[in-house]
């Protein structure tokens, strides 16, 4: 699709929208909807299943999460495919609203966007798909309040179609799961949120969907939304009078003692002790004091640009233009001539500079000296980093530090316990789950934070405390790429390039004595087991798919290779599982045994069980998929595969 996004925003700003009719349309397999001219303009929003349709002569095949649009008057043709067919379709007038200026009408007339078709992929299409299935329970109310409400869900569902079109054109990489996850649970957080609702909202399985989260934050779905609400639920008792029962509803649970209990356990206080010891230091800062001091930021005074993050504000920018050294503005070199020349003049009341005293103020630099800052650019814009920093916090990206030779002053709870790190985190503090916490960030006083995209609110904070830069979540997509990218940022060229150059020498002798006992064209399967539930992982989500698939160049079998390309994991059931188990299984499991599988008839039919072909490890040594986690693994299965 093509547009100027820009004036599409501008003339729905200015529209007058009626929601005429919202539906949910379930086809079975090889069922057809009846050809049919659209009555009004619509939006076609797929959930689940594949189908065949053509919109206004123009021919679709869509499979998964995809959203449709046309005017009035348009042919709408749908068949559903293997899987049936699962869509939203809502029904909905525009016009600008009068009066209007001149110019918008003109505008209006050359695009006509409430009757143009187009079809989008969207990068976060379960913020679209809330909105469409809220509109649509609304819907079946009755009363002026519940119009009130569908019309508020409308423009909140315009607004989020506009912003994904508009940032998809610098951003075009899917978000990660996790991250969309997190989203939901923060903006429902007060709603009945079950996995298997999480589930049915992101079209993903609930094991899947559950063993994806932990891995990548070290928390359950759910444990992560009690989280959220005890956070919330904290928040209120300090910036509110509402009682524990008022703030529990407010937050999602209808016991206030059970909010309660929790509240005790993740806060070390009951709500009542935590809201008098809280409003007791709260009045004490509100007091006016000459000393006052902020509970945010740091005390002292830091030297650096301070952008907050903004997640759609990505460039491709070359090395060159991400890694910048840093130029004093003039001002400060106005005020350092100024220093220098009060200095000759003998004035003894020159206060002393912030970095040196005032006696070497007059002394010129070193011509080798190396300056302290350089700008870089990211997601955020460009920031001023440390060129050499000393005190990293890094939610993420440990294994590429560790690496260079990086030991930070804290890192998240759930990079503490991967066991390839080994020794390397001796003495590092523990920021807390998930990405860490605020407040024990604040008090290691850090000179660089390092974070992915995952907690986007969390990102907005941190560079109140030091310079922060995110990295969007599977941007870098190669070892070599994130290395490369740290080694650059951090000062540690060289190195990166040495420990690059040993990685592809233990991972080439390592294929190579594999393929000496291993046929090229063997297929493997890399499988989860969950209690009774299966699922295969491709080349990018751990569990050994980065060293099978990418170290090896095996490949999975065919009938579940699209699959693992794209979403890149499959859900299979236990009568399906023969058909989708290769020669060879790299199988993790908390729950099984080898044994356990050769006493299960279905998988003891399968060659690979039957002929002792499955490496089988627990989730704490799968999970993990960063530099020094996937060169691990790549020698551990090596080792498997050539002992066999």
């Amino acid at each position: 699709m093509r547009m100027d996004i820009n004036d599409h925003i501008m003339l729905w700003s200015h529209a007058h929208c009626r929601l005429a009719d919202i539906r949910r349309i379930i086809l079975k397999a090889g069922q057809s909807a009846s050809p049919y001219t659209i009555p009004a303009s619509v939006f076609l929003m797929s959930v689940r299943g594949t189908a065949e349709f053509s919109l206004g002569g123009t021919a679709y095949t869509v499979a998964r999460v995809n959203l449709f649009h046309a005017g009035k008057g348009v042919l709408l043709n749908i068949h559903a495919g293997a899987d049936g067919f699962e869509y939203y379709i809502l029904y909905y007038k525009a016009s600008l609203a009068s009066p209007a200026r001149p110019e918008l009408i003109r505008l209006s007339e050359s695009l006509r966007p409430f009757q143009m078709t187009y079809s989008f992929v969207p990068a976060v299409p379960v913020a679209l798909l809330r909105c469409l299935s809220d509109m649509h329970n609304e819907w079946q109310k009755a009363g002026t309040l519940t119009l009130l409400r569908v019309s508020a869900l409308f423009q909140q569902f315009i607004h989020e179609l506009l912003n994904q079109i508009h940032t998809q054109g610098m951003r075009e990489e899917k978000r990660d799961l996790a991250a969309q996850i997190i989203s939901i649970i923060h903006d429902r957080y007060a709603e009945a949120l079950t996995l298997e609702s999480l589930s049915d909202s992101l079209n993903y399985s609930v094991p899947h969907l559950s063993s994806y989260f932990k891995s990548r934050t070290g928390l359950s779905p759910i444990d992560y939304l009690i989280k959220v609400r005890v956070d919330k639920a904290a928040a209120l008792l300090l910036e509110t009078d509402a009682t524990l029962k008022e703030i529990a509803i407010g937050v999602g649970y209808q016991d206030p003692y059970y909010l309660g209990r929790l509240f005790k356990k993740h806060k070390g206080y009951s709500p009542t002790h935590f809201r008098a010891k809280h409003s007791a230091k709260r009045r004490a800062e509100d007091c006016p004091s000459p000393s006052m001091r902020s509970s945010i930021v740091s005390p002292g005074p830091l030297s650096y640009t301070v952008v907050s993050d903004n997640h759609y504000q990505h460039e491709n920018e070359g090395d060159q233009a991400m890694f910048t050294t840093f130029k004093q503005p003039l001002a400060a070199v106005l005020l350092f001539s100024f220093m220098l020349v009060l200095s000759a003049c003998g004035a003894s009341s020159v206060p002393e500079a912030t970095e040196r005293p005032a006696t070497e103020a007059t002394e010129a630099p070193a011509a080798t000296e190396q300056p302290k800052t350089k700008l870089v650019t990211t997601v955020a814009g460009e920031i001023e980093v440390p060129t050499h920093p000393q005190r990293i916090v890094a939610g993420e990206y440990l294994g590429s530090l560790i690496a260079l030779g990086v030991t930070p002053v804290g890192t998240s709870n759930h990079h503490i316990q991967n066991p390839y790190f080994g020794d390397a985190l001796k003495g590092v503090e523990d920021i807390g789950e998930g990405n860490g916490n605020i407040e024990k960030i604040l008090d290691m006083q850090p000179d660089l934070i390092i974070m992915d995209d995952t907690y986007a609110e969390m990102n907005e904070q941190l560079p109140k405390i030091a310079p922060t830069v995110v990295i969007p979540f599977a941007s870098l997509k190669t070892v070599h790429e994130e290395i490369t990218y740290f080694g650059k940022l951090l000062g540690r060229e060289q190195e990166a390039e040495d420990w690059l150059a040993d990685y592809d020498r233990r991972i080439a002798e390592a294929k190579e004595k594999v393929l000496q006992v291993i046929p090229a064209d063997s297929t493997f399967s890399v499988l989860e087991l969950m209690d009774k539930n299966i699922s295969a992982v491709g080349a990018n989500y751990g569990k050994g798919g980065q060293p099978v698939y990418k170290s090896f160049g095996f490949k999975p079998p065919a009938v579940v290779g699209p699959e693992l390309n794209d979403p890149g994991w499959a859900s299979l059931s236990s009568e399906t599982l023969p058909t989708y188990a290769g020669d060879y299984i790299v199988l993790t499991s908390d729950s099984h045994s080898l044994e356990d599988l050769k006493n299960d008839p279905i998988w003891n039919s399968l060659d690979a069980v039957k002929n002792d072909r499955v490496f089988l490890w627990e989730s704490k040594r799968s999970w993990y998929w960063d530099p020094i986690a996937i060169l691990s693994q790549t020698e551990e299965l090596a080792d498997w595969l050539v002992g066999l």
